[in-house]
């Protein structure tokens, strides 16, 4: 496997935002992690990437403890967050440098690297301009490789496709699709159904902080009989309008 969490857990203040959640992600598939505003998905992410450390339950990614082996897992995964991770003054390439010396990759094999992943997103020809002045979509193809400039074998895409235009979205829906083809493991969240029915082998989903249901996209339909993902979290989170802010303002004592 190439994730694993048992019974990972997490408060805050004596708010369990995880709750005991035990995941399986096979190595070279696409998972998907869907749930609610405020389901814990974010958190679930946070802890697995080393951000926060787990109250209680453990996980590892490619055999590395999130807790205990932070820069050995910080090694192994890429990650792409819904906010894009870039600095807008400097260049395509410029960016891509300055990521891959945090990962102590140096000299003309960076370089190389760099415009190899550049190529491969087609943007060599606006390489030398800064990304501040690049559109949506193709700040998000910087970004999408900036996490691959390290080798890693796990990518954690968050909502990698909001806010983009259509072109864009069937351009990154393909690129994570060629990513599986590489045996790389994607572990994906998003909002959007049809996404999640194209691209997702496996999937989770989460409520409340718990699992309500984890398997094979095919098998799960299956065993709640239903014809589509969307369907599916319907059938599991319910149909209501979840009142997040105000349960955000409680969280807060306000």
């Amino acid at each position: 496997m190439s994730i694993v969490t048992e019974n990972l857990t997490k408060t805050f203040n004596g708010l369990v935002a995880v709750n005991g959640v035990s995941l399986k992600v096979t190595k070279g598939t696409i998972f998907g992690l869907l749930g609610p505003n405020g389901a814990g998905k974010s958190t679930f992410l946070r802890m697995i990437c080393t951000v926060l450390r787990p109250t209680s339950g453990h996980g590892s990614i490619e055999g590395f403890d999130i807790a205990n082996d932070t820069n050995e897992v910080r090694k192994t995964i890429g990650v792409v967050q819904e906010k894009l991770l870039l600095y807008p003054t400097l260049t395509a390439i410029e960016n891509l440098e300055f990521f891959g010396r945090l990962y102590g990759i140096r000299g003309k094999p960076l370089r190389e690297k760099a415009e190899a992943l550049i190529e491969e997103v087609k943007l060599t020809s606006v390489k030398d301009r800064p990304v501040g002045t690049y559109s949506t979509g193709m700040r998000q193809r910087i970004n999408l490789v900036r996490a691959l400039i390290h080798d890693p074998k796990v990518i954690i895409l968050d909502e990698p496709t909001n806010g983009l235009d259509p072109q864009s979205v069937r351009w990154v829906r393909d690129y994570v699709k060629r990513l599986k083809e590489r045996n790389l493991t994607v572990l994906v969240t998003t909002h959007d159904m049809h996404e999640a029915e194209e691209l997702m082998d496996e999937l989770a989903i989460m409520d409340r902080g718990g699992v309500l249901a984890v398997g094979r996209t095919a098998d799960l339909k299956r065993s709640q009989d239903v014809a589509t993902i969307e369907d599916l979290f319907l059938k599991l989170t319910g149909r209501e309008l979840r009142d997040e802010v105000s349960s955000r303002l409680k969280r807060r004592g306000w």
